[in-house]
């Protein structure tokens, strides 16, 4: 039992922690909290099973396809809910732009789709429904995945650097010449593959369902909290930890009570420390 609740956890914090990556990069582009990140985790895993399951496509092409379909949200995501607002004297607008568009993209996605669980293609075959069935450490390799690679980019690559740059101080990196619209659109297309990549490797265990947006958005935002706006690695760490959490609250107390549980650790760390686990307490200028 204890193996199946790690596995499960794993698994589950996996894609909670590749949901917060996507917050980070969105926000790093741009300061704006998009909330449409759970849905770009939904939207990967309903692609996913459309080109699989229903289009007979190989498997290969319908993942390309859907990071490809998931990117491109990413970049209307900034062009729709996020560019109009940092236009805007009231930067909080964001909050109904972004929430707005995301319940556009589940209301059609529910049309479109359906209302119930579809479900998502076995992608290699391998294992049981044990503990080491690959619905549990696909998310993990995914994740791990995505991590290793925006270590190289940001470190290694002009683009990477630009990327930090526009991150750390955007004015000062448009002083300096660098294109802030295109990088900012590069960077949610990046952070909707990121998000497409949650949902696509997560579809056996989550299926392809339109409410997996919702809870992924909320339940990919608590990595972000714990772990410490824009620090991905924090986001991996809070994720594993809260999906490891919420599989032992189910199994010791059930979905209600376990939810309740996950809302009350989640106050108490915030409490404890607001800037989030792994966060630099916030320097005030004097």
């Amino acid at each position: 039992m204890l193996a199946a609740i790690l596995a499960a956890g794993l698994g589950v914090g996996a894609t909670y922690a590749l949901i917060g990556i996507t917050y980070n990069i969105m926000f790093s582009a741009s300061r704006v909290m998009s909330f449409t990140a759970g849905q770009l985790g939904m939207i990967g895993g309903v692609l996913g099973a459309l080109f699989i399951n229903r289009l007979g496509l190989p498997i290969p092409l319908g993942f390309i396809l859907a990071l490809a379909g998931c990117a491109l949200v990413g970049v209307v995501t900034e062009i729709i809910a996020v560019r109009p607002v940092l236009r805007a004297l009231d930067q909080h607008l964001y909050v109904l732009s972004t929430l707005g568009f995301a319940l556009m993209i589940q209301t059609f996605t529910a049309i479109e789709w359906s209302t119930e669980p579809q479900p998502f293609p076995r992608l290699l075959g391998i294992g049981n429904g044990g503990p080491l069935d690959e619905k549990f450490w696909l998310p993990l390799a995914a994740c791990a995945a995505t991590i290793i690679g925006l270590e190289l980019l940001y470190r290694r690559t002009l683009v990477g650097r630009a990327f930090l740059a526009i991150a750390e101080d955007n004015f000062a990196a448009r002083a300096l010449g660098l294109p802030e619209r295109n990088l900012r659109m590069a960077s949610f297309a990046m952070a909707g593959a990121v998000g497409g990549l949650a949902g696509f490797a997560a579809g056996e265990l989550l299926l392809a369902f339109f409410a997996n947006g919702p809870n992924l958005n909320f339940y990919g935002f608590v990595p972000v909290a714990l772990g410490g706006l824009g620090n991905n690695r924090g986001a991996v760490i809070g994720g594993l930890a809260l999906g490891i959490f919420q599989q032992a609250a189910n199994f010791l107390m059930g979905g209600v009570v376990a939810s309740v549980a996950v809302f009350a650790v989640f106050i108490v760390v915030l409490l404890a420390a607001p800037q989030g686990l792994f966060g630099a307490p916030a320097a005030r200028r004097v």
